[in-house]
């Protein structure tokens, strides 16, 4: 079965500065499987394999909801030192479906594992016991539904039948395009750095469009390395540099029951041991993460529902660094700014509204306000040079600025984000019709 196009192509953004997308190759140490379980009324692909043929370190981190899916329950109470299969279907959440939902996930494990094994004896000179633990899942989709058990684990062996060891572009986009629901567009980033003198990759993919406001992290989103590092390198590397990636947007204020990070290692590049996130050996790759990881939480931002700009909220200067966030995502989250910016409409009153509400103390003898470069407010009052036409013709374009200084201490947070259009309120409205 082909890629399943129809999202993408139909897409009525306006926004064009994140459609561009890099050409994941090849990875070693890990296989893609994609194909249509029958999820939605359409015939579309909605079910994605990776394996790990010789299993593969891992860190994740998962949503700080009171209420998390049975996929997120499954995941956090198996801790096998390896994974041998990641597993994702879009469609059903899995979340508010109690015992036969988890049930279901140890079902589907048991028989990928029995499958894996054979695969493993066909394969392998020297076959691994996989069992169920090191099987783990994504999932996505409309919360309260019976997961749909029966469709998802008759497919496990299509897609172990479609194990092949060499990938290219085309399987990365269509993995992809599989786990997107009200996205539309797949989501892929790329580096490759160095970890001493040895080239390692990081390829990365995620899905995200709506319920997206971070705590810990936010939407789908799976990183695949072929270095060497240990699951306690991996989850210090995840978890610092989530802060002011995944945790820096926001599409709607909403917290999803099934967010997820997950980082795998396949150690097929034998790069010198690291045991500390602070040797400067590691650096390169702890920038080359980040970028994978900003590259992607960008891509959701802007794909948001319905948005047609992509609104960048920097906030400086103050006390501290939880005091610069607040303010940020009080901007970030506000309806009122967010459908100000949508109608193109300079209505600056509204960031003073936000950025009053938030909390924090602020220094109103020196706040400075600019959309772009254009000061508005500044020493705490409307800039005796701002011009309403020049700001309004700033606000037609597709990407907007909002730059904020406290003036409280030296610490900043920059929050990304998007407009609230009508076609948001469309989304949501017809959403699980």
């Amino acid at each position: 079965m082909g890629i399943n196009l129809t999202n993408f192509l139909s897409s009525k953004s306006k926004n064009t500065k994140m459609i561009d997308f890099q050409d994941l190759d090849h990875i070693d140490g890990i296989s893609i499987s994609v194909v249509s379980a029958n999820l939605y009324k359409d015939i579309r692909d909605d079910l994605t394999m990776f394996y790990f043929r010789d299993g593969a370190n891992y860190a994740s981190v998962y949503t700080q909801s009171k209420i998390v899916s049975e996929n997120i329950r499954w995941n956090i109470n198996q801790k096998p030192k390896k994974i041998f299969s990641l597993i994702v279907n879009t469609r059903n959440a899995n979340a508010f479906t109690g015992k036969q939902g988890y049930e279901s996930l140890k079902k589907i494990a048991d028989i990928t594992a029995k499958q894996l094994n054979k695969k493993q004896e066909e394969d392998e000179e020297n076959p691994k016991k996989i069992s169920n633990k090191n099987v783990i899942f994504g999932c996505t989709g409309t919360i309260g539904e019976t997961f749909p058990y029966e469709k998802i684990s008759k497919n496990i062996s299509n897609l172990v039948n479609k194990i092949r060891y060499t990938q290219n572009k085309f399987i990365w986009m269509k993995a992809a395009l599989a786990i997107m629901t009200t996205d539309t567009k797949p989501k892929l980033a790329m580096e490759e750095c160095k970890i001493g003198n040895e080239t390692v990759k990081i390829y990365g993919i995620a899905k995200g469009s709506g319920m997206i406001f971070p705590n810990m992290a936010t939407t789908l989103a799976y990183v695949f390395t072929d270095a060497t590092l240990s699951n306690d390198i991996l989850g210090k590397l995840l978890k610092k540099n989530i802060t002011n990636t995944f945790n820096a947007i926001s599409c709607d204020g909403d917290t999803s029951t099934n967010d997820m990070v997950t980082i795998f290692s396949t150690n097929k590049v034998k790069n010198s041991q690291i045991k500390s996130v602070n040797e400067n050996k590691i650096r390169h790759f702890d920038m080359s993460l980040n970028s994978v990881l900003l590259n992607l939480a960008k891509r959701v931002v802007s794909d948001g529902e319905g948005a047609s700009k992509f609104i960048t909220i920097k906030v400086n200067k103050c006390k501290n660094d939880l005091e610069a966030k607040k303010i940020a995502f009080s901007v970030a989250n506000s309806p009122l700014v967010k459908t100000a910016v949508a109608g193109e409409d300079p209505n600056w009153g509204r960031v003073v509204m936000a950025i009053g509400k938030a909390g924090p103390k602020i220094n109103l003898k020196k706040l400075l306000i600019k959309f772009g470069n254009i000061t508005i407010v500044e020493s705490g009052k409307l800039s005796q040079n701002y011009d309403e036409k020049l700001t309004a013709n700033y606000m037609k374009g597709e990407n907007i600025e909002i730059n904020i200084e406290i003036f409280t201490g030296k610490k900043s947070f920059t929050a990304y984000t998007m407009d609230l259009t009508k076609k948001y309120v469309e989304i949501n409205a017809d959403y699980r019709s």
